[in-house]
């Protein structure tokens, strides 16, 4: 069984988590790590019990989903790293979670924001799902839709999917895909157009409202024109390569004077 003070203390963590109450969450994992640490139990070894076991995996979904709510990515990283142990090598004798695919899905999404293509792929193909059975499940269906989307350009089927998120978090990690998105889309417009309207321009770029895209423009280093209702793209100026012509024809005359003295 679990030591009092981890019993205890996973019970507060419930609490603080479902009442949303982040930063004491975020306390009581720090303290429950060490906690897991120190009962052999974050990196179980030989026959830990059962009952322990789904506490410890309980704990590590609760850190996964508070580092997204916080958006903390790295801290994700580490909590999915460590849940791995117990979706695969004690599934047989875990009952499932309800978290795990939920949690999976957004560890697919976090590779896409991050362009890891071929992990993604990897990941997707590793997963203990029929292949038939990963577009039934809405919490992997929803990263692959997103992929193919990504792949096809189909970028306003992806702004449109963070409202048929299945779950919250989801839409942090499709707002991270849009910047990604927005950036390309703004980088194209740049080498299309020397200006455009705010009102075409906040449509190309998906934004909801002027001053979204206004702020966007100045982090871009656009002109604005209110007054004209108006974008200006900065461009880039050209650098000129000067080529030293007369060094070059001096440097080839020098050159066949040496192979006139060498034939």
């Amino acid at each position: 069984m679990a030591p009092p003070q981890l019993a205890q203390l996973y019970r507060e963590l419930q609490q603080a988590f479902t009442s949303g109450n982040l930063q004491q969450t975020g306390v009581l994992l720090t303290r429950l790590k060490i906690a897991l640490t120190e009962a052999g139990l974050l990196v179980p070894i030989g026959n830990p019990d059962p009952q322990d076991l789904v506490i410890a995996r309980d704990i590590l979904e609760v850190g996964a989903f508070w580092s997204i709510r916080t958006k903390d990515i790295p801290s994700f990283d580490r909590y999915f790293s460590q849940l791995q142990t117990f979706y695969n090598d004690f599934s047989s004798v875990l009952p499932p979670s309800p978290r795990e695919y939920p949690l999976r899905g957004l560890n697919l999404i976090r590779l896409l924001t991050q362009n890891r293509i071929a992990d993604f792929h990897t990941t997707l193909e590793s997963l203990p799902l029929r292949a038939d059975a990963l577009t039934g499940n809405p919490y992997i269906a929803h990263p692959i839709n997103l992929e193919q989307w990504l792949m096809e350009g189909s970028y306003s089927k992806v702004w449109n999917a963070r409202e048929e998120a299945p779950a919250e978090e989801y839409k942090f990690f499709v707002d991270s895909l849009m910047g990604t998105i927005r950036n390309e889309i703004a980088s194209c417009e740049e080498a299309a157009y020397d200006s455009l309207p705010l009102k075409d321009a906040a449509t190309l770029l998906f934004f909801k409202n002027q001053s979204e895209v206004i702020a966007f423009a100045q982090e871009r280093g656009w002109q604005v024109d209110l007054t004209a209702g108006k974008i200006a793209f900065a461009k880039k100026t050209e650098e000129k390569v000067e080529i030293p012509k007369e060094k070059l024809i001096l440097a080839n005359l020098q050159y066949a004077r040496e192979l006139e003295q060498i034939v």
